[in-house]
């Protein structure tokens, strides 16, 4: 102790002590800006990560309401499109049918206003024979006919059944055909109505497939559009995924947490700092003893 070598080993020692004080500091700087950085870029990334799914959940969303959407309208137009085949196979069906019954009408009505000609000709005949005058005015005078022969004497009275059957045959050909009228009258009219209905219904039913099928278009290029933000949301997640993962093995996938090593760093200084200030009280102890002399020391 008495030497000047002992005096320079102390002051190595110190020096060492304070070289490890030093670095250990600067490895706790170190580490404090390390735990900095990893705090904000993990709350950065997390924050992101967790802004992508929402946004990705919102895209998800839409789409999926777009879909069940155009779906539905989908449905409906292929609804609409077979009620429209069958109001037009309806609607040519009741062209036929009317189109046969007016071809009835007018076989019956043209039989019928022939039937009634041919009796009301028969009947004028008839009525002009037996019901004419028995006599004749010529030049103003009255001439008496002769007297027919009495085998060519007219038979009025079978005469008169005949006209009266061929009246009775009158008046139900002139009932036929006023029935026949007023049958196709019927028929044209209830005809024209269904057919108005039918082309009302088309025209409501054609326009809305023409809205319903604009509408699923225009839902399936949203979709196409949003499918295509989603995939880009969905890479740039993936990246952000793949740089936390690299982040947390950096920051958080380690045995010792950054508290322990914080405490067991500050341990370790303050151990070195009460040995360097150990070590000065000694130096300075042995250099008083070394002023007074090391002999008369040991023998006080």
């Amino acid at each position: 102790y008495g030497s000047a070598g002992g005096e320079d080993v102390f002051t190595k020692i110190k020096g060492m002590i304070g070289d490890m004080i030093a670095k250990l500091e600067k490895e706790a700087e170190e580490d404090a800006t390390e735990k900095a950085y990893c705090d904000e870029e993990m709350a950065k990334t997390e924050a992101k990560q967790s802004e992508l799914e929402d946004d990705i959940s919102k895209l998800s969303a839409k789409i999926d309401k777009a879909a069940a959407t155009s779906a539905k309208r989908k449905e409906q137009v292929k609804e609409l499109q077979a009620q429209l085949a069958t109001l037009a196979k309806e609607q040519a069906e009741m062209d036929s049918i009317r189109s046969e019954q007016h071809a009835d009408y007018s076989k019956a009505k043209s039989d019928l206003e022939l039937a009634l000609s041919g009796v009301g000709k028969a009947l004028d005949v008839l009525r002009d024979y037996y019901g004419g005058a028995s006599a004749l005015i010529q030049d103003g005078d009255f001439m008496q006919q002769p007297a027919k022969p009495e085998q060519h004497a007219a038979k009025t009275g079978a005469g008169q059944s005949i006209i009266g059957i061929l009246e009775v045959c009158e008046n139900d050909f002139s009932d036929n055909l006023a029935k026949e009228e007023m049958a196709e009258s019927d028929a044209v009219s209830e005809y024209e109505k269904i057919t108005q209905e039918n082309k009302v219904a088309k025209v409501t039913k054609d326009q809305d497939v023409k809205y319903k099928t604009q509408e699923f278009k225009s839902l399936d290029k949203d979709i196409s559009e949003l499918s295509g933000d989603k995939d880009t949301l969905s890479t740039e997640l993936g990246a952000v995924t793949e740089y936390y993962s690299k982040l947390r093995e950096r920051c958080v996938a380690k045995p010792e947490s950054y508290a322990d090593r914080k405490a067991r760093r500050e341990a370790e200084i303050n151990g070195l700092k009460e040995a360097l200030q150990v070590l000065e009280q000694e130096t300075a102890f042995v250099q008083r003893k070394h002023k007074g002399g090391l002999r008369g020391a040991l023998n006080f």
